[in-house]
């Protein structure tokens, strides 16, 4: 039986789903398609076994949904509302990522 997650777990689940480098570019490739498993670790250039553990991981956290397709099946995001949501997270980041405040970011490693 499905549930819906409380404010709380909701963002703690996105959070550990972004947690990875790997599952965050499986999650903005899904921002723009559906794909087949097959399809998602050519163009991310990982094994369909890693491929396998972070998708497994993403439908853990209820991020992506698995979708029956014949006998294959498609991924894609639980809710379109994610994408909107990579999307202006994306951009936050790099509107931090360019604002720096500090002179010796680059040295020191901070900021």
């Amino acid at each position: 039986m499905l549930s819906i997650a409380s404010d709380i777990d909701a963002l703690a689940r996105f959070g550990r789903a972004l947690a990875d480098p790997i599952r965050c570019r499986i999650l903005l490739a899904l921002c723009e398609a559906p794909a087949h498993p097959a399809d998602l670790a050519d163009k991310l250039e990982i094994s369909r076994t890693r491929l396998s553990n972070h998708l497994a991981c993403l439908r853990d956290c209820g991020i992506v949904v698995a979708v029956p397709e014949g006998r294959r099946m498609r991924y894609e995001l639980s809710d379109a509302r994610l994408g909107h949501a990579l999307d202006d997270l994306c951009g936050a980041v790099l509107a931090v990522e360019t604002d720096r405040t500090c002179a010796d970011a680059d040295e020191k490693g901070c900021c």
